[in-house]
């Protein structure tokens, strides 16, 4: 069992170093006179070990399977690992047919950043709880997972596209929001940076707190600027919360997910600032040079069919397998649960990206500022709702 375990946690950080290999090749090519995977050496590279990680990471998966004796998408850190397995994999078709290779580019970067959000997680293998113990657990969330993971890849495609076309030379509404959606970026990487340092560190801060008239203790591993509402700090050698919580925030934890989300925006906050102090300018003109040659036309396809391949799996994960799963654990096809109901919204919209898309024609770079949306809707939906709001899900 512990050999299992080790050799899936090894598997796990081989892809990620491997990731992150895969992408300086891809950046390699920004630099050739083509954009083209078979004129440069560097691209091919790339791609070759990006999918050596992918079945590094396929290891991981089968061995933390084995080690289990369960499909492991049972909690957050298994869920979002295999949600970056999936976007890997996304890329890895989109590539194959489109031979992008700045497509690497800007998509290994965000699986890394999720596989890095994932790992700051509890790791532990754990026995499912009883709404857990079904089939439909391996049908539901690995479809979900993998719709998500392809839509983003629309997302990376209309970044990409918004990047390259939107004027950088005078200040708008347009390069205003750019940079929001890059800021966005910085913070979910700030998240990453700052959990991982403070882990290597070993920081532990316990406080105890009351909960549904129980008394339950939580471990911060971030310095607690909002400690737990009427919590008392249990770990006399460590700083005090700066303010506690709201008192409306009620979930198990809440708090301290409260004071990991607060981290990752001043992180993410201090990094775009840095960024932007050694740019010189806004970080979307910044890199708008090195991505003369992409094709927009490519691109904007590019958004298009990863929503056209996303929205029916995700529409089968997210909503029927997650109906038929909901009727048999739970007595009900549909309540209004937190993540229930952001799962609608995410169809909803894709719905709409469809239809405006094909009946109205909204292509180029409308298009792109919707595949962005979309992202925005799934990320809330994976960390906010996660992390903020407390539902019949939350045990994932």
């Amino acid at each position: 069992m512990d050999s299992l375990i080790n050799t899936s946690s090894t598997m796990l950080y081989t892809a990620f170093i491997l990731y992150l290999v895969a992408t300086l090749f891809f950046g390699a090519t920004i630099k050739g006179k083509k954009e083209d995977s078979k004129a440069g050496i560097s691209g091919k590279i790339g791609i070759t070990i990006t999918i050596i990680g992918f079945l590094a990471q396929i290891v991981y998966f089968i061995t933390r399977w084995i080690a289990s004796g369960h499909a492991p998408v049972s909690n957050l850190f298994e869920f979002m690992t295999f949600f970056g397995m999936g976007l890997v994999f996304a890329f890895i078709i989109i590539y194959f047919i489109y031979r992008l290779n700045i497509l690497g580019l800007f998509a290994l970067p965000i699986a890394i950043i999720v596989i890095a959000f994932a790992s700051m997680f509890p790791t532990e293998i754990a026995p499912l709880v009883p709404s857990l113990q079904s089939h439909w657990l391996y049908i539901h969330v690995t479809t979900v997972s993998l719709g998500e993971a392809i839509l983003s890849i629309s997302f990376v495609a209309g970044l990409i596209y918004l990047i390259r076309q939107v004027d950088q030379s005078v200040s708008s509404k347009r390069t205003t929001w750019l940079e929001v959606i890059l800021l966005s970026l910085f913070i979910f990487a700030g998240f990453s940076i700052i959990s991982v340092a403070f882990n290597a560190a070993g920081y532990s801060a316990e406080f105890e707190y009351s909960f549904n008239g129980e008394t339950v203790t939580t471990d911060y591993h971030l310095p607690p600027i909002a400690g737990p509402n009427k919590g008392e700090l249990l770990t006399g050698d460590r700083m005090g919360a700066l303010f506690e919580a709201p008192g409306w925030m009620k979930g198990v934890d809440a708090a301290r997910k409260f004071n990991t989300l607060i981290w990752s925006v001043l992180t993410g906050l201090i990094l775009y600032g840095l960024a932007r102090l050694i740019l010189r300018k806004r970080v979307g003109a910044a890199i708008q040079p090195f991505l003369k040659k992409a094709k927009p036309d490519m691109l904007d396809e590019i958004s298009y069919r990863a929503v056209a391949i996303g929205f029916p799996v995700f529409t089968l994960g997210g909503l029927i397998f997650a109906a038929i799963w909901a009727q048999i654990a739970w007595d009900r096809f549909w309540g209004w649960d937190p993540k229930e109901v952001w799962a609608l919204v995410t169809w909803f919209f894709y719905a709409a990206f469809l239809h405006l898309r094909l009946s109205r024609g909204w292509h180029g770079e409308k298009s792109a500022w919707l595949a962005a949306g979309g992202f925005a809707i799934i990320m809330f939906n994976l960390i906010a709702v996660n992390l903020l709001l407390a539902g019949l899900h939350s045990y994932a």
